[in-house]
This record gives structure tokens, sequence and C-alpha cells, in this order.
């Protein structure tokens, strides 16, 4: 993971889900445009998935990299689900994707099939990081360790070989959840080497993910990339908290940290990235945006001076963990 570390550099990459029109149906000028900021911007490390509009984000993605030379950026894709010609009625995150139809499956035969889908609509012949997508309780239910026993001798197993042959850098899980990386990192024949997880470790959300999922990978030396900073966009104001409608409690808790922010003269979402790259195990943060002006806003974020004394508010206010190692004002 050491490696990790240094190739990633905790890097702050660019999430791909909102170009799969999550949410809303985004133009393709516009989707183009963002990601043609965030390459502009200088960012070089992108995440993307099936699951993203039916391939989607994937291809809008891959329409804009295949200009440029592969050795210059990192790619991450998932595996879990691949895309069928057949069609179906869209709702839920990705009502507005493409109509395909998503057929979720985990065994070795499926990921093959995934990988080669994914790689000819990003338009590229290698990958860098591949996450198993999804297999936690919020998309599976009861049966999700039932699927999570499918891909550990199913995906994680072509994943481990495809590293061991030197064709991918790294796998992990993909999950908005904690438990599943944390059981993954317990496998003594199909390690991880890096995780991705979604809205878990962020500034509004963190003391779950700091009871086992973050002090285990920093002891075994497993790297977390962070995803959903911002919690579905209900840290900056927004409607949305873990891709559902935030709660009362939610905005509460949003607004309490917002006055704190002001007060001090903060940006939350300088706060928010800083936050999520401050633990050892992280190695990348990756913010989603299907607006181009958010890029540089996003990398501006991340070098804003932030005093130490909003640290100390948000501390004695019960507000982050006193487990959560700092950013250093």
């Amino acid at each position: 993971m050491r490696d990790l570390h240094k190739m990633l550099n905790n890097t702050i990459g660019f999430g791909t889900a909102p170009l799969g029109n999550m949410f809303r149906e985004i133009p393709e000028d516009e989707a183009i445009s963002t990601v043609e900021a965030a390459w502009n911007a200088g960012i070089r490390y992108f995440d993307t998935a099936p699951f993203y509009g039916a391939g989607l984000a994937e291809k809008r993605l891959g329409s804009v990299l295949s200009q440029h030379s592969r050795d210059e950026f990192f790619l991450s894709t998932k595996v879990g689900r691949y895309i069928s010609d057949e069609t179906e009625d869209k709702e839920g995150l990705f009502a507005d994707g493409r109509n395909n139809k998503v057929i979720t499956d985990y065994t070795a035969e499926a990921t093959r099939k995934s990988l080669e889908q994914s790689m000819e609509r990003l338009g590229t012949d290698r990958l860098d990081f591949v996450f198993v997508h999804d297999i936690s309780r919020d998309f599976h239910g009861d049966i999700w360790t039932a699927k999570f026993e499918e891909a550990r001798t199913g995906a994680f197993r072509v994943l481990t070989q495809m590293r061991e042959d030197g064709v991918i850098k790294g796998w992990g899980l993909g999950v908005n959840t904690t438990e599943p990386i944390e059981l993954a990192m317990q496998l003594e024949d199909t390690p991880p080497d890096l995780s991705l997880s979604a809205t878990q470790y962020t500034i509004l959300q963190h003391e779950k993910a700091l009871e086992r999922m973050m002090p285990n990978a920093e002891a075994q030396g497993v790297g977390i990339v962070v995803g959903g900073p911002y919690n579905s966009g209900a840290l900056l104001g927004g409607d949305h908290f873990d891709y559902a409608e935030a709660t009362p409690a939610v905005k509460e808790h949003v607004a309490k940290l917002t006055g704190i922010a002001d007060r001090h003269g903060v940006s939350l979402k300088a706060a928010a990235l800083q936050f999520s790259t401050a633990h050892p195990a992280t190695v990348a943060v990756i913010p989603g945006s299907s607006r181009p002006g958010r890029i540089a806003e996003d990398l501006e974020a991340m070098s804003a001076q932030i005093p130490s004394d909003f640290w100390n508010e948000l501390l004695n206010e019960g507000l982050i963990s006193p487990k959560a190692p700092l950013p250093q004002a």
C-alpha cells in the first residue's frame, strides 16, 4: 500500500457517479466539459463503474480520457455488474441513465465480462485499480453475506490473479458500508490492496469507520479511497444524504457544522476534503461533480488554510470524534 500511497499521493481524484445521470439528466456537453475541466485542472485519477447510468458514465469519461496518453493518468472501475443489450424501465438513483438492463453477478465469468465491457466503453486497454461493487447490506439486504461469498470465490480470485500477473496495480471493495471492507481485510488467500469507502469516512459521518475499518486498514497497509466526501451533497446544503433524502437530524447536524465554519471563515468543502485525507489510511479522496465550475473549487479547497480553532470547536461540540486524525493548520 505504500507504493499506492506514493502513486496516489493523497490526491484528489474525480468520481463519475454524477455523470451517469444520478438524480438528474445531465446534458452531454455539460458532462464532457466537466471531465475536461478536471483534466485541465490537473486531476489524474478517475473512478467510474458500469452501474453509473448503465455504462453512461464510463462512455462519457472514456470519450475524454481516450484523447490522452494512457500513461498520464490512473483509472479505476468496478465489477459485480455487467450491462445487457436488453432494456428495462429505470427507477432510483439512475432513473435517467441508459435503459440497458444491469445484471448483478460476482462470479469469475461475470467479472471478466464486466471488465471487457468497461474497457471497451472507456476506450482503454488496461485498468489500474478495480473495485468489487456494492457487496453490502444496503444493496442486498440480509443476503449480502451470500453475495460476499460469491465474490470471494469469483471476483476476488480473478482480481488477485490479475494483480499477481501485473495486469492491474491493485483491487479491493467499493461499498457504502464499513463491514464488507473489514471482512475482506481478514482474508488470507485474496487480500485487497485498497478499497473505496463511499460516505463512511467524512466530516459528517465517521464514528463507525473509526471503530475498525480505518485503524485496521492503517495497521495492515490497506489504502482507503474516500468517495462521497460530501455525503451525496448533504454537507453542502443538498437534499440527499448517502443517496437518499436527508433527514431533519442530518440537516440539523449540517447546520451546526455550517454555523461553526462561518464563524471561523472556513469553507465546509475545504474542511470535508481535508478531514477525509488527514487519516494515514487514506490514499485519495474522490468527490463527484457534474458541473465544470466545481472542479476548481475542490482543488482550491484541498489547499485552503483552516485554523486549528475551527477543529477544536468541532471537538468541543462533539461534532467530530476525538479519535479522528486532524489536518495540521
